[in-house]
C-alpha cells in the first residue's frame, strides 16, 4: 500500500469523523485534489467523496464560514501546519475547530481538543492568580518585591536606590530586561520603532489632510492588513529578531521559580522603574516567585488548582516529560524553507510568562470567567440571583484600564493594562471608524503563536435593569497554531466583529418578530 493510501486510511478513522462532525469541513469534492487536500490539512469523511460538515449553530453560519475561510487563507499563506480556533458568544461556545495537522509526521489531524503552547497568554493566567491574592488581602501590589522574595536583590539605577513593585511588574514598567541583554541594542530598536511610528503618523496626517477624513479608516485598515501579512508571509516560521536570542532556547530544567531567578536577578535595570515600558517575560518570572511566597504553595501547584477551579482541565505545564494527551508538535521552517520540528526547549524558567499549554475550549472558559466577573456588578436588578464572579468587577476593570507610559506592539490602538492589552472605546468623527473597547493578548513561543481577545458587549441600561440578559455578554475569540512568528491579533478582531455583527442581526430580527 502506498504512503498516500495509508494516509487516506488513517484520515478516515472514526476519530476523524468525530472532529469533522464538529465543523471541520466545507462540502468540497476530493477528486484529483486528494493529495493537495491532505497537504493542506483537509479532513475527509469515511466512505464518502465529500467533506461532511455539521450544521453550524443557529444564526452564526455566515460568521463561521467567513472566519473559516479567513483562517484557511492565513494557514496557507504562512505555511502553518495546524491551527485551532474557538469562539464564544454570550458565554456559549458557538464554534471550535482544528484545521490542518497537530502532528505532520504521523498525520494526526487538529481537533478542538488539541493542546498547544499558548506562550504569553500565560501572563493573563498568572495575572488572574495575582488579582485573586490581592483581593484576599494577601498581596500588596505596591510593596517592594523583596518583601516577598528577599532572594531578589535590591536595585540601584544611576546611583539611586529604586523600588520594584508587583504593580510595575504586571505592566512591564519594572526596568527588568527581556531576552536582550544589551541595553544599547534595546535603545536602538526603540528609537527605530519610534521613528517609524512618527513617520507613519505624519504620512497618515498628510493622507488625512489631502484626501479627507473619510479616508483615514481605510488607510489604517490597509496598513494593519499589510503589517500582519508581512509578519505572516516574509519568512513564515523562521527566526525573526525576537527568536534570535539564545535564552529562548534554554534546555535546563529549573526545579523551582526561585532557582530560575538566577538568569537575570543580578543584571542591571534598563531604566528607572515606573519611567518607561519594556515588555519583559522575566518580570513575570519574578512575579511567579511573588505568587509562590504569598500563597504559601509552589507556583505551579497554585496555578493548577486555580485551573481546576475555573474548570480548565486541559491547561497544564509545558512539561516535556509528562504524558499529555492531544498535545500537538511544534514546527519552524529552516534556512532552506523546509518544515522541521521546532528545537527542544525547556520552559520551566518562565512558567508564568510563557510556560503553559491549553486548548481553545479552556481559553474560552477563562475568557468567560473574566467577562462574567467584569459585568456581574452591572446587573443591579438581578444581583441577588447571580453567582459572584471569580474576581470582583472592579478588579477586572482595574486590569483592563490602560496604564500611562505603556505601549502594545501587536495593537497600536492599545495600551498595556495589567497583563492585558486594552483598547478603549473611541470615535473621533461622525460616520467614521468606531473603536470598540476590548482586551487581548498575543503569544509567541518556539514553534507556536496564539491570541486571546475579549470583546465585551456595550450593555443597554434598559436590558440590564429589566433582567432581560445575564452575563457574560460579548464575543471571545482565541486562536492557537503550532508555528512561530505568526501575527494573529487583527485576525481575531476580524472574527470577533463577524460574530458580533451576526449577533446584532439576530437581535434586530427578534425585535421585529416581537413587534
Amino acid at each position: 500500500m502506498s504512503g498516500l493510501a495509508r494516509a487516506v486510511r488513517r484520515a478516515a478513522v472514526p476519530a476523524g469523523l468525530a472532529a469533522a462532525r464538529r465543523g471541520n469541513g466545507g462540502g468540497r469534492r476530493w477528486g484529483w485534489g486528494l493529495a493537495l487536500g491532505l497537504a493542506l490539512g483537509v479532513k475527509a469523511a469515511a466512505g464518502g467523496g465529500t467533506e461532511e460538515a455539521a450544521p453550524p449553530p443557529r444564526g452564526f453560519g455566515a460568521a463561521i464560514d467567513a472566519s473559516r475561510d479567513l483562517l484557511r487563507r492565513i494557514k496557507d499563506e504562512a505555511g502553518i501546519p495546524g491551527i485551532l480556533v474557538g469562539v464564544s458568544v454570550d458565554g456559549r461556545e458557538v464554534w471550535s475547530e482544528g484545521l490542518g495537522y497537530a502532528d505532520v509526521e504521523n498525520r494526526v489531524m487538529c481537533k478542538p481538543e488539541t493542546i498547544m503552547r499558548i506562550a504569553s497568554i500565560s501572563k493573563c493566567l498568572t495575572m488572574m492568580a495575582v488579582a485573586k491574592l490581592w483581593e484576599e488581602g494577601k498581596l500588596d501590589l505596591d510593596a517592594p518585591v523583596q518583601k516577598y522574595v528577599p532572594e531578589f536583590p535590591e536595585k540601584v539605577y544611576e546611583g539611586e536606590k529604586v523600588t520594584i513593585t508587583t504593580r510595575l511588574l504586571v505592566s512591564h514598567l519594572s526596568g527588568i530586561r527581556h531576552y536582550e541583554k544589551d541595553i544599547a541594542k534595546v535603545k536602538e530598536e526603540r528609537e527605530k520603532a519610534n521613528r517609524a511610528l512618527k513617520s507613519g503618523q505624519d504620512k497618515e496626517q498628510k493622507e488625512k489632510d489631502g484626501k479627507g477624513i473619510e479616508k483615514t479608516d481605510s488607510i489604517k485598515s490597509k496598513k494593519e492588513h499589510e503589517g500582519e501579512a508581512k509578519s505572516r508571509n516574509s519568512k513564515p516560521g523562521r527566526r525573526d529578531k525576537e527568536f534570535e536570542h539564545e535564552e529562548y532556547y534554554l534546555k535546563e530544567k529549573f526545579e523551582s521559580v526561585i532557582e530560575s531567578l538566577k538568569i537575570f536577578k543580578n543584571d542591571p535595570l534598563f531604566f528607572k522603574p515606573g519611567s518607561q515600558f519594556l515588555y519583559s517575560t522575566y518580570g513575570f518570572t519574578l512575579l511567579s516567585a511573588v505568587v509562590e511566597r504569598v500563597s504559601g504553595q509552589k507556583f505551579t501547584d497554585y496555578m493548577l488548582k486555580m485551573f481546576r477551579d475555573l474548570d480548565m482541565l486541559s491547561t497544564v505545564l509545558d512539561d516535556n516529560e509528562a504524558m499529555i494527551y492531544d498535545r500537538a508538535r511544534c514546527y519552524v521552517y529552516n534556512k532552506k524553507g523546509r518544515l522541521v520540528n521546532a528545537p527542544y526547549v525547556d520552559n520551566s524558567y518562565k512558567w508564568a510568562g510563557g510556560g503553559f499549554l491549553s486548548s481553545v475550549g479552556d481559553l474560552l472558559k477563562f475568557g468567560n470567567a473574566l467577562l462574567y466577573s467584569y459585568q456581574a456588578g452591572q446587573f443591579r436588578s438581578t444581583n441577588s440571583k447571580l453567582l459572584p464572579g471569580y474576581l470582583r468587577p472592579d478588579t477586572v476593570a482595574m486590569m483592563w484600564t490602560p496604564v500611562p507610559k505603556t505601549e502594545v506592539s501587536w495593537d497600536r490602538d492599545g495600551k498595556y493594562g495589567m497583563a492585558w492589552a486594552v483598547v478603549e472605546k473611541k470615535q473621533q468623527c461622525g460616520f467614521c471608524r468606531q473603536q470598540r473597547h476590548y482586551a487581548s493578548h498575543t503569544g509567541g513561543a518556539v514553534g507556536a503563536s496564539s491570541v486571546l481577545l475579549i470583546l465585551p458587549e456595550e450593555l443597554d441600561s434598559e436590558a440590564i435593569d429589566t433582567a432581560l440578559v445575564v452575563p457574560p455578554r460579548g464575543v471571545i475569540v482565541t486562536i492557537i497554531c503550532n508555528m512561530q512568528s505568526v501575527s494573529l491579533n487583527s485576525t481575531a478582531l476580524k472574527i470577533a466583529r463577524e460574530f458580533d455583527k451576526e449577533k446584532r442581526a439576530q437581535c434586530i430580527d427578534e425585535k421585529k418578530r416581537d413587534e
